[in-house]
Order: structure tokens, then C-alpha cells, then sequence
């Protein structure tokens, strides 16, 4: 009896070894099927990017849900130049409004202490006349828009040179120094966006809940930083945000 059991121990033993290369078997063909599907996806989207690049390139809409179509495939067509995707010149225009962008945040560091809004920063663009080799038959306005800064921002944050977003209240942010924003700086930014006006330390208190020793460091880095100003009114200090109240500016123009 314990022969027999040590034969059908043998058996199972073959048999689980069949069922194991099936499964390589049929896992290989799964892959390789992905792979063809990929690799399918890839020419339509090429041909589909031939077709439409006239669009591409003078739709900002239409060239954000061109970029969403590519990145499930994890196809980049801002990364290379010497590829199939050259004809779109989509990484040569993503390159030059990083560096417009920049230059708008380093002119104007000295009186936001690097934080600009995003409204604020397009609309710096405008004024300058701002343009592009990407096509020279439209105007800087028609060509891109605040989602385009957006993807010019995050090459630039690769970068490490402290560009990034901020999401405050119902504003983005444009940050352009390396200093470390952490929640309590950003809710007394959204504070002063909410008010429309200078704030007290008193009124942050009044505000959040927050003792006397917290308010006080929130706004003092963001005094020592350069992003709030300090004004003295009937014995009263107030906190005023130069990125705030300019993007009230830039609404209105």
C-alpha cells in the first residue's frame, strides 16, 4: 500500500509539473499578446498624432486629452526629440515656456518672495507679448493655458530647483524657492485670500483655533521668506500676501 501511495505521489508530481508549464505556457502567450496590443496602440496613436498635430499644437484642450491618450501607454512625446514624435515639437515648447515661466518667477521673486499665482504668472506672459516657436501663426494666448504652465512647472521641478504647485483654496500656486510650505502656511495664505485683506495674528487665532506660539511661526517664515509683508495700523500688525491680492489684480484685468 505504501508503494502505491508513493506512485500516485509520482503521478501528481508529473501532473503538477504539466500543469506548471501550461501555466508558463499560457502566461507567455498573455504577455506577448499585451505586448502586440501596446505595440497596436502605439502606431494608431502615431498616426492618430500625424493627422491631428495642427490640433495638437493650437488646442490647448485638445492637446491635454492628446497627452492623456499617451500616458496609459506610458509614451512621453515631451521627452525626446529624435523620435517618431520630432514632428510635434511638443518637448521644444514645454522647454521654452519652463524657461518664460521661470524668468517671470525670478523677476518678481523680489516682491512675492517667490510664490506667484498661476493667474498671475499667464497674465505676466500676456502682458510681455510672450511667444513661442511652437507656431508662429497664433498668439501666445491661444496656445497654451494654465494647464500647459502646469506641465511646464512639473519639468522644471525635476529639475530640483524648487518649482512647484500649491494648491490654496481655490488658487494654484506657483512656488519658485525651495523653502518648505507645510499645511499651517498654506491655510494662513488661504486666510488672506478668503478676507481679500491684510490679517492680524489675532484673527489667524480666531480663525483656526491655534495658540499664539503656532500663528506666530506659520507667519514668521513666511515674513522672513519674503511672502507676507508686515504693516502697522493703529498699533495693530497686520500680514499682507503681495500673491493674494495680485491675483485679485490679474482677475480683474
Amino acid at each position: 500500500m505504501a508503494h502505491r501511495r508513493g506512485r500516485a505521489g509520482i503521478g501528481r508530481m508529473k501532473g503538477g509539473s504539466k500543469f506548471t508549464k501550461k501555466a508558463e505556457e499560457i502566461k507567455t502567450v498573455s504577455l506577448n499578446s499585451a505586448m502586440d496590443t501596446v505595440k497596436q496602440l502605439e502606431i494608431k496613436l502615431t498616426q492618430f498624432a500625424k493627422t491631428h498635430h495642427k490640433a495638437i499644437q493650437n488646442d490647448p484642450a485638445f492637446r491635454h486629452k492628446f497627452l492623456s491618450m499617451c500616458a496609459p501607454l506610458g509614451v512621453d512625446p515631451l521627452t525626446t526629440k529624435k523620435s517618431f514624435w520630432s514632428f510635434l515639437n511638443m518637448g521644444d515648447f514645454y522647454h521654452e515656456l519652463a524657461v518664460k515661466v521661470a524668468e517671470v518667477c525670478y523677476a518678481y521673486r523680489t516682491r512675492n518672495g517667490g510664490i506667484m499665482s498661476l493667474k498671475e504668472v499667464q497674465s505676466v506672459l500676456v502682458r510681455r507679448g510672450t511667444k513661442f516657436g511652437f507656431n508662429k501663426e497664433k498668439t501666445s494666448v491661444e496656445k497654451y493655458n494654465q494647464e500647459d504652465i502646469i506641465i511646464a512647472i512639473s519639468k522644471l521641478s525635476q529639475l530640483g530647483s524648487g518649482f512647484r504647485t500649491v494648491k490654496v483654496g481655490s488658487s494654484m500656486m506657483v512656488v519658485s524657492v525651495p523653502t518648505e510650505l507645510d499645511n499651517d502656511h498654506v491655510q494662513v495664505i488661504q486666510m488672506a485670500q478668503n478676507t481679500g485683506d491684510g490679517i492680524s495674528t489675532d484673527q489667524v487665532v480666531q480663525m483656526t483655533g491655534w495658540d499664539d506660539d503656532r500663528v506666530q511661526r506659520a507667519l514668521d517664515l513666511l515674513l522672513a521668506e519674503g511672502m507676507a509683508w508686515l504693516d502697522l495700523h493703529n498699533g495693530i500688525e497686520y500680514y499682507w500676501f503681495p500673491s493674494v491680492w495680485k491675483e485679485s489684480l490679474s482677475e480683474e484685468m
